[in-house]
């Protein structure tokens, strides 16, 4: 599973790493909204939340499946600006000026990635004007709760009013919360994107990605570009750009913005423990997998604790030693336990340090 971005005929000119206030500020909603997944802004979210205005709080909780549930386009205005090539803007005002330049079909088609109503990677019928795409947007809503169903039919009706509810409401959390952070954190941003505007320039994009993270891969004969998520998607830039934004509050989200006809995105977390190389999601289903089975188990207990051969094993475990070299290769494929060879025997033992990663290593890859 991956969501791949055709970059056949890219020029490198149309290629950019830009900061973006307004992503910024998504990101820090989702992690005010959902605090487990970012442990390590822990001490930020409780001094946020500590002094934040209950009206504020309660707008916050309004339309939080705009950034809770999922991380809507909205926050990445630029991309869908006709020409696919518009960069970021310098300031949260500037990128909210460029939020009202989408269109009310753009606006709302984003505004519903919730509701998983609406075709994504491919074009399709928009739900303001037809009839289908909208009853079916409502129904999906309505299946989130009532707030959403309240929201939706909002929207729906009255595209301009959320317009100004949101920009509103932006300009507000700017206020209270934001530009103070963002006024620490754009220098951090600014610096990645300086280093990675150099790895392209000097050492070239396949380079580039990865020091962007170990998700990231390019096929350069090919000409795309696969980023390991669970889950599948796929996007050229045709005739446009792509950009690499860089977000200091989003590990471990890393986010590939494929909208049909927007210019793709890659968002991707800087200074964050995903460059230690985290599993594939393909090695993560293969270890879930391999640890699943009952015998495997209980091998697993016994390579724990020491290291067995292949013939201790299966006398412990009444099995023959070709049974137990088949959950061994299994184990061993999934990149559970070492061997090493003494004599002429060879030993088997849990690879403890990765088994002790598998909690957080599943989590990161659910979440990226």
């Amino acid at each position: 599973m991956s969501v791949t971005i055709d970059i056949a005929g890219l020029r490198p000119e149309r290629l950019a790493v830009v900061p973006s206030p307004l992503a910024e500020l998504g990101m820090a909603l989702h992690a005010l909204s959902e605090p487990g997944h970012h442990p390590g802004l822990q001490g930020w979210v409780t001094g946020v939340t500590a002094r934040l205005d209950s009206h504020l709080a309660d707008r916050m909780c309004e339309a939080d499946f705009l950034w809770r549930t999922t991380f809507s386009d909205l926050f990445m205005p630029f991309a869908g600006i006709p020409g696919r090539g518009t960069l970021p803007g310098a300031t949260l005002a500037e990128e909210l000026d460029q939020l009202d330049k989408l269109t009310d079909e753009q606006f709302v088609d984003a505004a519903l990635e919730f509701t998983c109503a609406l075709p994504y990677s491919t074009g399709g019928p928009d739900a303001l004007s037809d009839p289908e795409a909208r009853h079916r947007a409502l129904d999906l809503a309505a299946a989130r709760g009532p707030r959403q169903l309240r929201f939706s039919e909002r929207l729906l009706v009255d595209p301009p009013r959320i317009r100004a509810w949101l920009r509103q409401f932006l300009q507000d959390c700017d206020e209270a919360f934001f530009a103070e952070a963002w006024s620490r954190l754009r220098h951090q941003l600014a610096n990645d994107a300086r280093h990675k505007t150099d790895l392209l320039r000097h050492k070239g994009l396949a380079e580039a990605l990865a020091a962007v993270s170990p998700a990231v891969a390019l096929d350069e004969p090919a000409a795309r570009i696969t980023v390991d998520k669970l889950g599948e998607g796929h996007t050229a830039v045709g005739d446009g750009g792509l950009l690499l934004v860089p977000t200091s509050l989003g590990w471990p989200h890393l986010m590939v913005l494929h909208r049909h006809d927007w210019q793709p995105v890659l968002h991707y977390p800087v200074g964050s423990p995903e460059l230690a190389a985290p599993p594939s999601v393909e090695q993560l289903a293969l270890r879930m997998t391999a640890l699943s089975h009952p015998v495997r188990m209980r091998i697993c207990r016994h390579l724990a604790r020491s290291a067995y051969t292949t013939g201790e094993l299966a006398q412990v475990h009444g099995m023959t030693a070709p049974e137990i070299s088949r959950h061994l290769g299994v184990l061993k494929k999934a990149g559970l336990i070492t061997t090493r060879r003494r004599g002429r025997y060879v030993l088997h033992q849990l690879d403890v340090t990765v088994v002790a990663r598998l909690g957080s290593d599943f989590l990161e890859g659910i979440l990226r």
